[in-house]
């Protein structure tokens, strides 16, 4: 236990406070059991860190573990916490814990014998808290989280303060809020920055790896997180990076489930839940009609990648500029808002307004009397909107 303490004060040492996301003021800290949940290389390891620092410092109430620990093919977690506690400890805190057999059955029964316990873990986004050996949907308060927003990329790259906009702000004074933001900076410079290199905290690491280290992302979650657990026949992980390319080339991508499985080699249904779980998993985004009672069986009507960045990574040509552009969109505002595909526009949310994503020249004339007060353009390459056309990057402060 004392090497694991020692690991812990190296990795709180080395982290630096200079940026910190915005969802740590978005999680209730004070629950007793709390879930992170996300795609790797989103940053769930560097905000437990940070929140460690910030309020323990080097207090041995707080312990970092990250359950792929070699200390733990002989040491059992339950151990681990009935010993700290006994030390003093209070807060506990359970990196990577879908790598650790049986973690939530021992995290249950951590939490009903522990009381006196906090207990923060994170894992993968294809975690299962509800799971048959040990449910902690009733015990524990589940976050997920996500890539950088185009704020947060701003705020990390040119140490500026913009605040969040909330989806209302955005629809009725996108005017107001582009001039505060161009007082400061020329967004349109930086945007196209973000689309290509942005989404991950680690874009500032060793940039000329940045894409190489997206790919090694996207096949760890294929080749080993997928198999593992989903049961992904790992025969057919070659075949889900080349329909990843696919995504990307098309404007967007309407799926022929016919013809992509009879490509791949294999049967409708499985098809289906393989795109399913690569949505769980964070690597495409599947839009519906109806978002209503979706289940593991109905196609998407429009598959994205789930940032634009991984375009990047698996395209050797430049992606489909539309694409981007919508997939930017979904992506932004899939945070805190769901949308759905109608007919004849791009996107519904919240089931309240309509949507259509493009550049300078965008028009669409299908507008009628009832939806025209609740239809808006997203706009490319500008720096002010007019009336409903908002410029595509304003999207990016909604988290």
């Amino acid at each position: 236990m004392n090497k694991l303490f020692e690991k812990h004060h190296k990795k709180i040492s080395a982290i630096s406070l200079d940026f910190v996301r915005g969802i740590m003021n978005e999680i209730h800290w004070n629950a007793r059991l709390i879930g992170i949940k996300g795609a790797r290389g989103v940053g769930k390891t560097t905000l437990l860190l940070q929140y460690i620092k910030q309020h323990f410092a080097d207090s041995g109430e707080a312990l970092y573990v990250n359950l792929d620990d070699i200390w733990f093919s002989h040491n059992r977690l339950v151990e681990l916490a009935d010993n700290f506690v006994k030390q003093g400890g209070t807060h506990l805190f359970l990196d990577e814990v879908h790598k650790y057999e049986d973690w939530s059955r021992e995290i249950k029964n951590i939490y009903d014998d522990y009381p006196e316990l906090y207990i923060v873990f994170t894992g993968s986004a294809l975690l299962e808290i509800l799971d048959a050996k040990a449910d902690l949907s009733r015990r524990a308060v589940v976050y997920h989280m996500q890539g950088l927003s185009f704020r947060e990329f701003l705020n990390f790259t040119l140490n500026t303060d913009f605040r969040i906009f909330n989806l209302k702000e955005i629809l009725q004074d996108h005017i107001q809020l582009s001039g505060e933001i161009l007082q400061t900076i020329k967004p349109v410079k930086y945007f196209e920055t973000y689309l290509q290199k942005g989404y991950y905290p680690f874009f500032n690491e060793v940039p000329e790896l940045y894409h190489a280290r997206i790919e090694e992302v996207l096949n760890m979650i294929i080749y080993i997180e997928l198999p593992l657990l989903r049961n992904v026949d790992i025969h057919f992980a070659t075949k889900l990076k080349q329909l990843l390319l696919i995504i990307s080339e098309s404007a967007p991508f309407i799926p022929n489930i016919k013809k992509i499985s009879e490509k791949i080699g294999i049967n409708r249904n499985t098809l289906i839940s393989y795109l399913h779980y690569l949505e769980e998993c964070g690597i495409i985004l599947n839009l519906y009609r109806n978002k209503k009672g979706i289940s593991r069986m109905q196609k998407p009507d429009k598959i994205f990648l789930e940032n634009t960045n991984i375009a990047f990574s698996v395209n050797t040509s430049v992606p489909d500029r539309g694409n981007l552009r919508e997939s930017f969109f979904y992506n932004q505002l899939k945070y805190r808002h769901h949308l759905t595909y109608p007919v004849d526009v791009d996107f519904m949310v919240d089931d309240t307004w309509f949507f259509e994503i493009g550049g300078k020249n965008k028009k669409y004339n299908q507008i009628n009397e009832l939806t025209e007060e609740k239809t808006f353009f997203g706009i490319d390459n500008i720096e002010y909107g007019h009336k409903n056309r908002i410029p595509l990057w304003l999207f990016g402060f909604l988290y």
